[in-house]
């Protein structure tokens, strides 16, 4: 289902790529991610006319495309349950069925933590829609472990946006980082042994206050993020890359012994807008550029069969700032 709107869907350098097929088209399409039996992917898009993102789901090669969550709120970061018979999401209907408002960018570049995101379960069809958590405050960004026994999500119920694990019922909730600053993103290795997560870390007294002064406005500003690892009980949290700059959106590779991740590390235009796809390894060596394009591609997840790639990417736009869902076959 490559697009013809005469863009092009690879560049020189991407050595890792092949075969790039472009399965949206038109629109914000994002995180993508893959069914248990690789044949299916999950993902937020904003289209057919709607304000803000729902979770819709389609097979791999971008058709019967369904949506998933019930057209009310905004909704983000959705995930197959292992075996497929649910999945996972954030929605803020909960709150109001409208969307809720764009975040106010006279703050400069922020993004929005709405505190009325929370879990919710479903059938892949959207039907038993089931509300997993029920605090005040943000809860989202939920993936589970490839065993399929776990669920890791950011949530702002301390008082600040931490990582929490619990059973896939919701039970035995446990703190995972408990340093001021954003935790989020966070993904499990394939073996369910590690995690591997996103971390902005305010360290000057006026970058504290900032912080917190902008999370009590439910705002944060993404623009400085290092990527960590820690044992999935939260112990031996280590700092893998040392960037200085925007990386998020970490994915273990199907070996588990690197990270791929986006970052803006690579760019050279001034405001750095520009996001590219990298390795590394887990001891924070061996950077590599994987994506040569001139915008933005981020969201990486490999297919559990390790076969395949998909990735959010601005490649072969046919407007500024579309944003499409794109698969490859990967090439170690």
């Amino acid at each position: 289902m490559a697009a013809a709107q005469g863009g092009k869907l690879s560049f020189d350098g991407e050595r890792h790529l092949k075969n790039i097929k472009q399965l949206t088209n038109g629109g914000e399409n994002a995180e993508a991610y893959f069914s248990s039996d690789s044949k299916q992917l999950i993902f937020q898009s904003k289209r057919d006319g709607r304000n803000c993102d729902q979770i819709y789901r389609m097979n791999i090669d971008g058709s019967k495309v369904k949506m998933v969550s019930n057209g009310e709120g905004r909704t983000t970061c959705s995930y197959f349950f292992k075996g497929n018979k649910r999945v996972i999401y954030a929605s803020t209907h909960g709150g109001k069925k409208e969307c809720p408002p764009n975040p106010d960018m006279s703050q400069g570049y922020v993004w929005a933590v709405y505190p009325d995101f929370d879990l919710y379960t479903s059938t892949p069809d959207g039907k038993d829609i089931k509300k997993l958590t029920d605090t005040p405050g943000y809860d989202a960004e939920a993936t589970i472990s490839p065993d399929g026994k776990k669920i890791i999500f950011t949530s702002e119920r301390s008082g600040d946006l931490e990582l929490y694990s619990m059973d896939i019922d919701g039970k035995n909730l446990k703190q995972l980082t408990d340093v001021v600053g954003y935790d989020g993103g966070a993904f499990y290795s394939p073996d369910s042994k590690m995690i591997v997560y996103r971390r902005s870390t305010p360290t000057t007294p006026a970058e504290v206050a900032r912080y917190k002064s902008l999370l009590a406005r439910h705002l944060i500003v993404p623009t400085t993020f290092e990527i960590w690892v820690m044992n999935a009980d939260g112990s031996n949290k280590r700092q893998i890359t040392n960037l200085a700059g925007g990386s998020f959106a970490p994915y273990f590779t199907p070996d588990g012994k690197r990270i791929i991740f986006c970052t803006n590390y690579f760019a050279t235009d001034p405001r750095k807008r520009n996001f590219d796809l990298a390795l590394i390894n887990l001891d924070g060596t061996g950077l590599e550029r994987v994506t040569f394009n001139e915008t933005f591609d981020g969201f990486p997840m490999f297919s559990p069969n390790g076969k395949k790639l998909v990735f959010a990417s601005n490649r072969n736009a046919a407007k500024e700032g579309e944003t499409n869902v794109f698969i490859a076959d990967w090439v170690n």
